[in-house]
């Protein structure tokens, strides 16, 4: 029996993909003549795709002369693929213009793709958060809702986004992070990286000088650079942003924080610094974009309020469901000085006219009815648990080998590594790899001054306190047989 279409197409569209990535590789000499392909078998299991696709792939340059196979053999690359040789309708993707100067500049950064990854025992990838702990059944509810109330317009909304939301919002965050604002202040994007992005649309020229944490997000400061921001990198300690070392006698346009907590480092920004970051804003003339990215997380402290309460006039409040909620719902948005708001609402509208309408209104009644708040306390409490889980098994582990910071707030911590040099995160994580475990180095959130020691951020939000014991001590018995680690005789 046949295939029905729709899984021959997007067979056969995989098939296409890999066999263009290939050739593309090829040309570019990553693959010289006499090399051996990866196996199909090898390929298809890195790619989650089935055999006979990546068949079909090497099927295709096979018969247009780039490899050679036999059966039972290795693919081998031919003669005729030198880079440099693909011509006529082999390229079909090479540019005849040039890329515009924002296009090259993007191309130059080391951006990744979400990809479907290979599943790993124990991973601690932070920014993932468990998907049972999803309100699947509320959500359901709420979407029918949200349909049932716009069955009669399915129509372009407004472009700062649904009047219920904004409105629930505006309620939601005096409650809970003692913010007042108007309701026209609010702007709903496509998650905070859509609100950074229109930041730099607005507020940054090529050349302007833009200040960033050191270590900082990684895709804040992508953004600023493919805006061809001048990026000036200013140290953070375990309270976050050293405000005494901003630069003073030259203008910046903007200045990206995490004051809430420090990303990855986890410092919350003391009062005295809050206050002396203000004045630095109005001294230069900066903007300053607060990311409270994971707000609703606290354990060990009291929460400051945000520097947005303290000055309405120079900073621009970026709050995200993605930590509380999912990723997968897009769903964030800014508070933006008045005199932005216009130019942020046009500009939002270029982008993309308006973030998910039902998916807003959704969101819109469960604020309405008090669920999200709940939902929001439970994975306090749940994050709260795991958290001491993790700290609890890594102490057990490592003892003084490590130190640990950011456990106060948010759902990663950063672990430090005394015996084991930066040099060697690299080697580390591959032998976590190979044993089912998902680390992630800290280093290439670093801009300039990178550590020296191997540090780790760890997420816990995704595993449950039984599974991070579990990968705590597996992780441990990676690492005590990696040679530049002295083994802790003493430990547990």
């Amino acid at each position: 029996m046949g295939q029905p279409d729709g899984r021959r197409s997007r067979r056969t569209g995989a098939a296409r993909r890999i066999y263009l990535d290939l050739r593309e590789q090829i040309g570019a000499g990553v693959y010289a003549p006499g090399d051996r392909l990866p196996s199909s078998r090898a390929l298809a299991e890195e790619l989650g795709v089935s055999r006979t696709t990546v068949t079909a792939a090497f099927d295709q340059l096979v018969s247009e002369g780039y490899v050679t196979s036999r059966q039972g053999s290795a693919s081998i690359v031919t003669d005729m693929a030198r880079p440099g040789t693909l011509h006529g309708r082999h390229a079909e993707h090479r540019l005849e213009w040039p890329l515009s100067d924002y296009a090259v500049r993007l191309m130059e950064l080391p951006i990744r793709y979400a990809e479907r990854r290979k599943a790993l025992e124990f991973d601690f990838r932070y920014g993932d958060i468990a998907a049972a702990d999803f309100p699947t059944l509320l959500w359901r509810r709420a979407m029918n809702a949200a349909l049932l109330r716009r069955r009669d317009s399915l129509s372009y909304e407004h472009p700062a986004g649904s009047a219920a939301l904004r409105q629930q919002l505006q309620g939601y965050l005096w409650r809970g992070r003692g913010i007042r604002c108007d309701v026209d202040q609010i702007i709903v994007v496509s998650g905070s990286q859509q609100a950074l992005d229109l930041c730099a649309r607005v507020l940054v020229n090529i050349g302007d000088r833009v200040i960033l944490e050191e270590p900082c997000y990684a895709m804040a400061r992508n953004v600023m650079a493919a805006a061809g921001a001048d990026i000036v990198a200013v140290s953070c300690d375990n309270s976050g942003l050293l405000v005494g070392e901003l630069p003073h006698r030259e203008k910046s346009v903007l200045a990206f924080v995490t004051p809430s907590h420090q990303f990855p480092l986890g410092g919350v920004l003391p009062q005295s610094r809050r206050d002396a970051l203000l004045q630095w804003a109005y001294s230069v003339g900066a903007y300053i974009v607060e990311d409270d990215y994971d707000g609703e997380y606290r354990y060990d402290v009291k929460p400051i309020p945000p520097l947005f309460q303290s000055d309405r006039e120079r900073v621009i409040y970026v709050g995200t469901v993605s930590k509380t909620l999912s990723p997968a719902l897009r769903l964030g948005y800014l508070i933006v000085p008045r005199p932005l708001i216009d130019v942020f609402t046009r500009c939002k509208q270029l982008a993309d006219r308006h973030s998910p309408s039902l998916e807003q209104e959704a969101l819109a009644i469960l604020l309405e009815a008090g669920s999200y708040e709940r939902h929001v306390r439970k994975m306090r409490r749940s994050n709260a648990e795991r958290r001491a889980a993790l700290i609890a098994a890594l102490t057990s582990c490592f003892g003084e080998k490590i130190d640990i910071v950011g456990t106060s707030a948010g759902l990663h911590v950063v672990v430090w590594f005394r015996g084991i040099g930066a040099r060697h995160e690299a080697r580390l994580i591959e032998a976590a790899r190979a044993a089912g475990i998902g680390i992630y180095p800290v280093s290439p959130l670093y801009l300039a001054r990178k550590p020296d020691v191997a540090g780790l951020v760890l997420g816990y939000a995704a595993l449950t306190p039984d599974e991070l014991r579990r990968g705590a001590e597996k992780l441990a018995s990676t690492i005590y047989s990696f040679a530049p680690f002295p083994r802790n005789e003493n430990r547990g």
